[in-house]
């Protein structure tokens, strides 16, 4: 089909969508290291890590070496009322900057939750429901992860209960009130119902919040009430394992036309729609076949991979979590109030981490002033608005779309359109006001960070 016109959005077959995730794990040579128990400083085991998380996600999140893990068929059945999803060709946005880059994105916005998250939420209750749970908790930082998991958990009939990042409860309203409609209980983080939640309140008065401190609240309202378990959107491996439902489609409708991207980017915060989309086509690398070059964008308010350290780090900011070896910032740092609420995570996939560690990923922050414009400019010849998260995807996108109009190379661009932003609208607002800061965290903000990241034997701090 190479000399096939491509139309603007590749649809995929119901019967096409992929029966198995893909473990890119089982192809590293270097494997993400173990999570770690913080009291014993070993890795942590299967019955160390069953009271917080459901037993078949342990056993995925553990296993490094099956390179593809069956998707059961009630999942499949629920995938399908909005999957497979399309892989568009951005041929306005190609226009309107006149580059001879073709370029390509991959929307994962087309349902209720407004993105990728369902992948992994449906996942996740499902293996909840079969293990006879009451319900499951949770944090959220722009609300989508919040939202796909009340759907999920609404599908199954379990109890949701949701942490969401104080300054995105207050930001998004609406997101939350989805939430409400599904039947979820949200939480605004931190808050006084838990025994963390008063500690970095008291720690920080005043503070609006971040990933670390609400993932420490679920943590604990999990463990402490019978019949419940946390389940997370984001950073851990088999969330990862979920979302390669993502790079599965994008590689099956790239193959159609006989096309190999050059280059495939994605925002990263905890790394699950990097992760999900890139992991086929780094299997493909890894094992030697391919050569891509996979780009993470991430925000200058919260630089994990630009600025991070490489070290064992507390995953929460309560420190109930195990230990991850990671790109973070501390699990201490506390990001500022930016209008992408899903990036403002201090740390990075295991997976991904390694992964740039090794070479295999650029990085690249950017400021959310920028990404705003690009959200707008895309948002004006594309048709969709665009979740702030993904809009850096976008302004990395049309970065690399304007080298090649200067050069004239004629590469090819895949991106995660991971969510839409409708739901955002106060971000727009300051943008168009002009009361959208840009906020870039000195050396000195970053050193707070990392004065609290755990010193032993082998962590090179």
């Amino acid at each position: 089909m190479a000399n096939k016109e491509i139309p603007y959005k590749i649809y995929l077959e119901e019967s096409e969508m992929p029966r198995q995730w893909y473990n890119v794990r089982a192809d590293m040579k270097n494997k993400p290291a173990p999570l770690l128990n913080p009291a014993t400083l070993q890795p942590m085991t299967f019955e160390e890590l069953r009271p917080v998380f459901c037993d078949e996600l342990v056993k995925q999140e553990l296993n490094d070496t099956d390179a593809y893990i069956d998707i059961p068929e009630e999942i499949r059945k629920f995938y399908k009322m909005y999957r497979p999803s399309p892989l568009v060709r951005a041929y306005c946005l190609e226009e309107k900057l006149q580059t001879p880059a073709k370029i390509y994105y991959k929307f994962e916005g087309n349902n209720t939750s407004g993105s990728h998250k369902l992948n992994s939420a449906i996942a996740q209750a499902y293996y909840a429901k079969q293990q006879g749970l009451k319900g499951v908790t949770t944090e959220t930082g722009a609300g989508q992860w919040g939202t796909a998991l009340s759907m999920a958990c609404s599908y199954f009939g379990l109890d949701c209960q949701v942490y969401m990042v104080k300054v995105s409860y207050e930001q998004k309203p609406f997101r939350r009130e989805v939430m409400r409609t599904y039947g979820a209980k949200v939480t605004p983080s931190p808050s006084e119902f838990t025994e963390v939640g008063r500690k970095i309140l008291m720690e920080h008065p005043g503070t609006s919040g971040s990933l670390g401190c609400a993932i420490s609240e679920a943590v604990e309202a999990a463990t402490k009430q019978e019949g419940y378990r946390y389940v997370l959107g984001s950073v851990l491996s088999q969330v990862l394992l979920h979302q390669t439902i993502i790079g599965l489609e994008t590689k099956t409708a790239l193959d159609k036309y006989d096309i190999v991207p050059d280059i495939i980017i994605g925002c990263a915060g905890g790394g699950s729609n990097l992760g999900g989309l890139i992991s086929p086509f780094a299997g493909e690398v890894l094992r030697g076949e391919k050569d891509y070059k996979f780009i993470a964008v991430e925000p200058a308010s919260c630089p994990s991979l630009t600025r991070g350290k490489y070290v064992y780090d507390f995953c929460d900011t309560g420190k109930v979590c195990p230990l991850a070896k990671m790109y973070t910032l501390g699990s201490g740092f506390i990001p500022s109030a930016n209008h992408a609420g899903g990036l403002r995570y201090h740390g990075m996939s295991s997976i991904l981490s390694q992964l740039y560690d090794d070479g295999y990923i650029e990085a690249r922050s950017v400021e959310q002033t920028a990404v705003f414009e690009a959200a707008e400019q895309f948002a004006r010849v594309e048709g969709i608005l665009p979740a702030p998260e993904s809009s850096h995807a976008i302004r990395v996108a049309i970065d690399e779309a304007m080298k090649c109009k200067e050069t004239g190379e004629e590469k090819t661009i895949v991106f995660g359109l991971t969510g839409t932003g409708y739901f955002d609208m106060v971000a727009y607002e300051k943008f168009h006001n002009g009361e959208m800061k840009d906020y870039i965290p000195s050396d000195a903000d970053l050193q707070a960070g990392f004065d609290g990241i755990p010193r032993f034997p082998g962590n090179n701090i």
